[in-house]
């Protein structure tokens, strides 16, 4: 492969035509994370190893035209305006003292012992090492949705670790600007007289106008175009700027975010076209651009050049290793915390990559190729440690008496039903019935979504929902409940389940479980079941019934081991607690030694007329065991958790085959609780939504023949 990469590379480009080259990277930014995904890799890296592969030190399938300057330029600003947006500005005031003191320490730290390690250590040049140290100071809240999962977004170690990102990432921006300016244009002393008056008329402009033009542009115009528009124009305006004031434009970029962060809510649909338009063109546009430039031939020259980038990938990682442990002794934070700390602020990606571009540029030529393939190592191994450190302090934090104490299951909302098929209308209405909340008025909602095509079956369809919303609706009025329903039509069907959910606050969705199709993987429940339990952070309930809700007399609960420290732990046991009254049958409760305890003690506390019992399950493999206890007349619930969170088990993955094999001829609930973190907001821009099915075809060709049936 590397010979024909070196032969390739002596030629010209497969591909010079624009209008080929612009379908050939959308190809690589739909098709790579996808592919990479099963490897683990993440999705800036993905991007970045398709480039590689493309360029001309690759297979020199694409030639770096001037639409790589153009989208690599926007794309750089885009990064680092994100980067800015999406902190939260409130901790930055609430726990400013303690962010400012870690980030202190996070920044200098790495910058000192970076700049040793690359003057003394690798010998380069007094500007050079400085550059590096500014990569090792800086970092990336790349694992933040993670914590996000894990409900400690408010943790002080996690708020003052964003604080600190704040200043690291400013910080050596600035340092970047003073270096290129030392480089590029001397040091005249009357250089030096101007430029700090000058950037300080540049920064108190931004400051002092910005906020009051974009908070009277904003109230003034609704329209999403115009705003998405104006909000751009403002971060290019500050890039000019700051490049006329002598400091580099990506240091405009990233105080426009932060002087208009407050008004761009997270969930605002403004915020949502930033994110947009930035994740699907211009930031994977400017990923792919830096892979083409990188040179994995000089590694064939042995440990002379894998040497110093080792040096490069220990320096960055250690030395924000040594800040995390410094603070966490200095404030008093426990070894989880100090991990937590550490994961968040190791990830080396939008600041080390914005000043890689600098290092590269012809006019500068502070690094070789040497030093920025060391720092795409860097980016890659310290976006994978910080995953792990942040999973590990995190899982540890979540897992904590004080976690555990947490008000959980306040939450009560809609009852949400989606229908599809007529025979399962009665059943579904009359478990959702049982389910609901009695106590909060018009907390049932039937939802029938059909495709919005063109032709006639699109409204065949619409007919056809509105049928089984009346059927559905008649069910309830004989029970003298009132359910409210929605029938609308969506290009995709989880989709309009999705925008309902959020439209209407529902608390909890029901949904039925269909049969499975030939070639559907054993960890699908089919896509639209998949679509919405990514897509959203709410109980989701996948319901198969056999025979009606009220002839049920048993119903088994297997619950997995740690299932208490979920946020949505009381509230799924209030809904079980509710079956069983309302159908006066038998619950037997079937959960680790760990867990029982609580469910006994919520059960004496609000159920204890309920007849109830439980039975240790030391692993969750023995859950399968209840197939010997089931009936006609018994209902199997089985509580599982979303990939990523504290209950979750590989195990999981299984569980559609198993119920589908095992249990064919048994009423089963598969319920997925309330979690933290919506995954509508947590889209960060190294770690956007893309496909919203998490569980992925084991084979490429599965994959492929998953596209062909769908």
């Amino acid at each position: 492969m590397l010979l024909a990469s070196i032969i390739l590379a002596s030629a010209q480009a497969l591909i010079t035509d624009p209008t080929w080259i612009f379908f050939m990277v959308l190809g690589i930014i739909l098709l790579a994370p996808i592919l990479l995904r099963r490897l683990r890799i993440p999705h800036i890296i993905g991007l970045i190893l398709a480039g590689m592969l493309v360029g001309e030190h690759g297979f020199n399938l694409l030639s770096r035209d001037s639409s790589f300057e153009l989208f690599g330029q926007v794309g750089i600003y885009y990064i680092m305006f994100l980067a800015a947006l999406e902190l939260d500005m409130g901790s930055v005031a609430q726990y400013g003292r303690s962010g400012l003191k870690f980030g202190i320490l996070t920044f200098l730290i790495p910058f000192v012992l970076g700049w040793c390690s690359c003057r003394y250590i690798l010998h380069y040049e007094t500007l050079t090492s400085i550059l590096m140290a500014c990569i090792f100071a800086s970092h990336t809240l790349v694992s933040y949705p993670t914590v996000s999962r894990y409900g400690l977004s408010k943790n002080s170690a996690v708020v003052i670790s964003v604080v600190a990102t704040a200043f690291t990432t400013f910080a050596a921006l600035l340092i970047v600007a003073f270096v290129e300016r030392t480089h590029t244009t001397g040091s005249s002393l009357l250089t030096w007289m101007l430029f700090p008056v000058k950037c300080l008329l540049y920064v108190t402009f931004v400051l002092l106008v910005f906020p009051r033009l974009g908070r009277w542009f904003l109230r003034r115009y609704d329209d999403g175009v115009m705003q998405y528009i104006f909000i751009m124009a403002l971060v290019f305006l500050s890039a000019a700027l700051a490049k006329l004031s002598g400091l580099e434009g990506l240091l405009g970029a990233f105080l426009a975010g932060l002087v208009i962060n407050r008004l761009i809510p997270r969930t605002s649909p403004l915020m949502s076209h930033l994110e947009f338009v930035g994740n699907a063109l211009f930031i994977p546009y400017f990923l792919i651009g830096v892979g083409m430039i990188i040179n994995l031939h000089d590694l064939s020259d042995g440990l002379d050049q894998l040497w110093p980038m080792l040096i490069l990938v220990a320096t960055g990682i250690i030395t924000k290793w040594i800040a995390s442990a410094v603070m966490a002794w200095h404030s008093g934070y426990d070894r989880n915390s100090m991990w937590l700390m550490f994961g968040l602020t190791n990830a080396h990606a939008a600041g080390a990559l914005a000043i890689v571009m600098i290092g590269i540029n012809p006019h500068v030529g502070l690094m070789n190729a040497q030093t920025l393939n060391g720092t795409m190592l860097l980016i890659l191994c310290s976006c994978i440690v910080s995953s792990l450190a942040t999973s590990r302090g995190a899982r540890t934090l979540a897992l904590s008496d004080t976690a555990l104490e947490e008000n959980r299951g306040s939450y009560h909302g809609k009852c949400l039903v989606t229908y599809s098929q007529e025979d399962t209308v009665s059943i579904m209405t009359q478990l959702a019935i049982l389910i609901r909340n009695p106590y909060i008025p018009d907390s049932l909602m039937g939802l029938s979504v059909a495709y919005d095509t063109d032709n006639n079956d699109g409204v065949d369809r619409h007919r056809r929902g509105q049928r089984l919303l009346e059927k559905a609706q008649k069910i309830a009025a004989a029970a003298n409940v009132r359910m409210a329903t929605l029938n609308r039509m969506s290009t995709n069907i989880a989709g309009g389940i999705l925008h309902t959910i959020k439209e209407y606050d529902c608390g909890e969705v029901i949904v039925c479980l269909t049969d499975r199709t030939t070639g559907m993987p054993k960890s699908s429940l089919g896509p639209v079941i998949d679509n919405v339990l990514s897509g959203s952070h709410r109980e989701v309930m996948a319901v198969r019934g056999i025979v009606p809700p009220g002839t049920l007399r048993r119903v088994l609960v297997a619950i997995p081991q740690k299932a208490e420290y979920e946020v949505g732990f009381y509230k799924w046991l209030e809904h079980v607690c509710r079956i069983g009254e309302q159908l006066d049958c038998h619950l037997d409760f079937y959960a680790h030694k760990e867990t029982l305890p609580y469910i006994c003690g919520y059960m004496q506390n609000k159920h204890s007329s309920l007849r109830s019992q439980y039975t240790e399950m030391n692993s969750w493999k023995e859950w399968t065991r209840l197939q010997e206890q089931t009936g006609k007349d018994t209902m199997i619930i089985v509580v599982t958790a979303r990939p990523g969170f504290i209950s979750y088990k590989p195990e999981f993955d299984n569980l559609p085959y198993i119920i589908y094999k095992k249990f064919a001829h048994t009423s089963v609930m598969l319920l997925y609780p309330d979690q933290w973190g919506d995954p509508q907001e947590s889209v960060y821009v190294f770690t956007p939504n893309g496909s919203a099915v998490t569980r992925r075809p084991r084979t490429l060709k599965s994959w492929f023949k998953q596209i062909l049936t769908s």
